[in-house]
């Protein structure tokens, strides 16, 4: 009777234990794979590191093989020994100490799998600074012998090491999941399960075994960085025409920004708060009268790539020595003075609200340095000053103009900087030199400088009244729309003033140089040019226009005239007719060669001074990057959960000996 009584009582669990399962499997279905995928993993937003390659090697990062790289998620500050492989959290405040860790223990490193970056909004307030360039950024480009100066002295140089293991840094709302996730895994540590990261960062460098952009080029698993520059001509050339050609003021600005994570690269102060003068200074100068009487010619040239050595204005040189048809109309003799805008942005972090001009040679720029005092004299406020850069200085500060004075050192040239003997930007080359870093009355007050000083160039040292540079005013509410549309998600490049010009691909801006898609050309298939490059065209061609003289003309293909071209065409499908000269420029390395649809990296050429010093940058090609959360069971608990089952199977094989030993026996009673 006893072992009736057993029967009925295990009998009567199975079936409840299957009962319960069909009511857990009726309240947790799904309508389908997706619903099921969407409650099991987390998807994460953040910027990956990625892995760029030059000729002597790689830098970046990027999972080590061809799988991705499963591991718990922990925090850096209470992982003092990682027993396990794990993904670490950190903040900012920890990046470096991170990473010097992992440079010194290899122990520790060797259980480092991924690391996840936090972010937080107004990290600036509490950081004494982060930048992970070097301490004098680029500097085997300086026309100068002094590599150890220090422009950058808060820089670490981490953005130019490998790591063979992803980094993320994660958006704002990943930031706060990924910590409750990290802290619950600390409570778990005696539970079955652990929540991990999955990271899907995975190069094609890394599969073909190609280790330097020579290599990956020609295995065709990388592409050189580069993108296009834009230069335009104010007013617009006359280049059929058999009148002499004037000498030519050149203002320059860089639009390109670097940064440990690839799509993260604001670059508010540097060097986008020159990129914004310079706009604005178009765009004053565009209504003044008699700009076409003046003696000597403005043009104006943003370049890209030059956080990467210097590709753009280096580029830029070269299609002037081939007199090529991106930059027909222009002549290289004829240049007289080069004024660069730089770093402004940060020009009233002082009480004295100090510019600082840093020259190539003091005879050399006397003209323009005096041009720029008279300029700073007609201003009605009297706060703005102009000093020259001090002379303990080794040499102009990492600018574009280096690629002009290596190529003639007796280049006239200014550049107009926030800063004397180091960057006053805390933040140079990383992710946290946004919005809040900057100024807009410095941006506004280093535009009005630069636009009087090129009327007071442009007219030749012929007595100009104070009225006529009175009429040169900087539109501070454009100033001011700029920067929201070009440092900033909301609204970013969906702002009213893009989409005046282009239909942008996204709308939070990034300027991260990118890589040349397609054949270089000096009219590129708009789908091969960034967001940005195509807003500056436009935005130039616009503002330096003369209306065309056939009003009736369709866009583009009416544009026909001499010296016409076709403006806002993306945002209608029909633009404008308008006169200008404004072209792209291909920006890469001048040790490239584009042909038959694949790259030639070329053998050093003796004239091509900095060439020699050219790491030839690229980028390993890539599929969607992703990043996800998950939680899965510990191996301990798989164990114990495989003892159970062998267990279940015993009991199970002896109770159905019982079951037949007692119907047996049961049977014969009957």
């Amino acid at each position: 009777m006893d072992d009736t009584k057993l029967l009925v009582f295990l009998l009567c669990f199975i079936a409840q234990f299957c009962l319960s399962i069909s009511a857990s499997d009726q309240v947790n279905s799904f309508q389908s794979v997706p619903d099921l995928e969407k409650s099991m993993y987390m998807a994460i937003d953040g910027y990956p590191c990625v892995r760029l390659l030059n000729l002597s090697g790689e830098i970046g990062c990027s999972n080590p093989g061809r799988a991705n790289i499963v591991a718990p998620v922990a925090r850096f500050k209470t992982a003092n020994k990682l027993a396990e492989p794990s993904a670490l959290m950190v903040s900012i405040e920890q990046f470096e100490e991170l990473f010097g860790r992992l440079s010194n223990d290899a122990e520790f490193s060797r259980h480092v799998v991924g690391v996840l970056v936090e972010s937080g909004s107004q990290l600036q307030n509490g950081l004494k600074g982060f930048s992970p360039d070097k301490k004098f950024p680029q500097a085997e480009f300086a026309p100068y012998q002094s590599g150890h100066f220090e422009w950058n002295p808060i820089g670490s140089g981490l953005m130019w090491k490998a790591y063979n293991f992803p980094v993320f840094l994660l958006s704002n709302s990943s930031t706060s999941a990924l910590q409750e996730i990290a802290l619950r895994n600390e409570k778990r540590k005696k539970s079955y399960t652990v929540d991990v990261a999955d990271f899907n960062l995975v190069m094609q460098t890394t599969k073909s075994g190609t280790r330097d952009s020579e290599s990956c080029l020609r295995e065709q698993t990388c592409l050189p960085l580069g993108g296009y520059s834009v230069w335009s001509a104010l007013p617009p050339m006359a280049i059929s025409s058999s009148e002499k050609a004037k000498p030519v003021i050149l203002v320059v600005a860089s639009m390109d920004a670097a940064s440990f994570f690839r799509d993260k690269s604001i670059g508010a102060d540097s060097p986008i708060s020159g990129l914004i003068s310079l706009l604005a200074v178009v765009d004053a100068l565009s209504r003044v009268d008699g700009l076409k009487d003046l003696d000597k010619q403005l043009v104006f040239a943003v370049f890209t790539g030059e956080a990467w050595g210097y590709l753009g204005s280096r580029r830029f040189l070269l299609e002037l020595d081939q007199h090529s048809d991106a930059v027909s109309g222009l002549d290289l003799a004829l240049i007289e003075t080069v004024l660069e805008i730089g770093s402004v942005g940060k020009g009233f972090a002082r009480d004295d609200k100090t510019f600082f001009a840093h020259s190539t040679s003091e005879t050399a720029t006397n003209g323009t340095l005096s041009a720029i005092q008279d300029a700073v004299g007609s201003l009605k406020t009297q706060s703005t000053k102009i000093s020259r850069a001090s002379k303990s200085n080794p040499g102009l500060p990492p600018s574009s103009l280096m690629s002009f004075l290596k190529k003639n050192p007796k280049t006239s040239g200014v550049v107009l900087e926030d800063f004397d003997t180091a960057f006053t930007n805390k933040f140079y080359h990383s992710h946290l030199d946004d919005l809040l870093n900057i100024n807009s009355s410095a941006i506004v007050a280093a535009a009005s400088v630069v636009a009087r000083s090129l009327y007071i160039l442009a007219s030749d040292k012929k007595e100009i009244k104070t009225s006529a540079l009175n009429t040169i005013n900087i539109n501070a509410s454009l100033v001011e729309e700029l920067l929201g549309c070009l440092l900033s998600c909301e609204p970013g490049l969906s702002c009213e003033l893009v989409n005046r010009y282009i239909a942008p691909s996204t709308s939070c801006p990034s300027h991260y140089v990118g890589v040349v898609l397609g054949e270089p050309s000096s009219q590129p298939y708009p789908g091969n040019v960034g967001d940005v490059p195509r807003f500056v065209w436009n935005f130039l061609a616009d503002k330096t226009a003369i209306p065309s003289k056939n009003l009736s003309s369709t866009c583009p293909k009416g544009c026909s005239g001499n010296g016409e071209m076709c403006v806002k065409a993306e945002t209608d499908g029909k633009g404008v007719c308008v006169i200008s000269t404004t072209r792209y420029i291909p920006a890469y390395s001048t040790r490239l060669k584009y042909e038959s649809d694949t790259w030639e990296v070329l053998p050093h050429n003796s004239s091509d001074i900095m060439g020699e010093a050219d790491p030839v940058w690229t980028e390993s090609n890539w599929e969607t990057i992703k990043l996800r959360v998950y939680t899965v069971q510990d191996t301990r608990f798989d164990t114990w959960i495989l003892l159970l089952g062998i267990a279940v199977t015993v009991l199970s094989y002896i109770i159905t000996v019982m079951a037949k030993a007692f119907i047996t026996k049961a049977l014969k009673r009957d």
